[in-house]
């Protein structure tokens, strides 16, 4: 399984990837060893998931995720949380 996730830094900010294995992902992140703009933003908490069947699909999301206004990417945390 894929998937793409949004992250909430320590700092507030959002940061949005993706990968086949969620747990490590995150674990790697709160480890330093994630993307360069997480590694001085420790600790990471995992706040949003979705689950596709494909790389491509998942990469496609994580895109798409990423081209919103972080009021934009607030209110898809928001609607996935009621």
């Amino acid at each position: 399984m894929n998937y793409t996730y949004i992250l909430r830094c320590e700092d507030g900010t959002l940061y949005t990837g993706w990968t086949n294995n969620l747990e490590k992902r995150v674990a790697d992140h709160n480890a330093g060893k994630g993307a360069k703009y997480t590694r001085t933003r420790r600790p990471v908490e995992l706040v949003y998931v979705e689950e596709f069947p494909t790389k491509e699909e998942a990469m496609s999301r994580e895109y798409a995720i990423k081209r919103l206004k972080r009021t934009d990417k607030l209110k898809l945390l928001q609607a996935r949380n009621t």
